[in-house]
């Protein structure tokens, strides 16, 4: 597999558990929600690369275009925004790895980051509960 190629996965593993992790100890330690925790903690450890190696040897911050933080990635309101936040972030991301992962004709891990998506549009919805409290 082509070097770009990953060092997009590498990017994208991480995004993805630094995501849910965030929302995980959230609904962990802030509303302890069990339940919620848990199924995020199952999703998180769904996340693994047989490559991990190759992804670090190819991993090269010091020259990536973006990585200096934008205006609206430095600053939350309130928890709930952190929480929306870290969602996207992580559906975001398991929606790359799922497109980047069809290259190497890899459909067992295409397929596992698209459940993986899909689960945390559902698990999503329970901000909507946060919201009427």
């Amino acid at each position: 597999m082509e070097e770009s190629y990953l060092r997009i996965i590498d990017a994208n593993t991480n995004r993805l558990r630094e995501g849910i992790r965030v929302v995980e100890d959230i609904f962990r330690y802030i509303y302890d929600n069990k339940d919620i925790s848990s199924k995020l903690k199952n999703l998180r450890h769904k996340v693994r690369s047989s490559n991990y190696q190759k992804l670090l040897l190819c991993r090269n911050i010091k020259d990536d275009c973006l990585k200096d933080s934008t205006k609206s990635e430095i600053s939350r309101k309130d928890i709930n925004d952190i929480l929306i936040s870290n969602f996207k972030r992580a559906q975001e991301s398991s929606r790359v790895l799922e497109e980047i992962t069809k290259l190497n004709n890899i459909r067992e891990d295409s397929e596992v980051f698209k459940n993986i998506r899909y689960e945390l549009y559902d698990i999503e919805k329970v901000l909507i509960n946060l919201d009427n409290r």
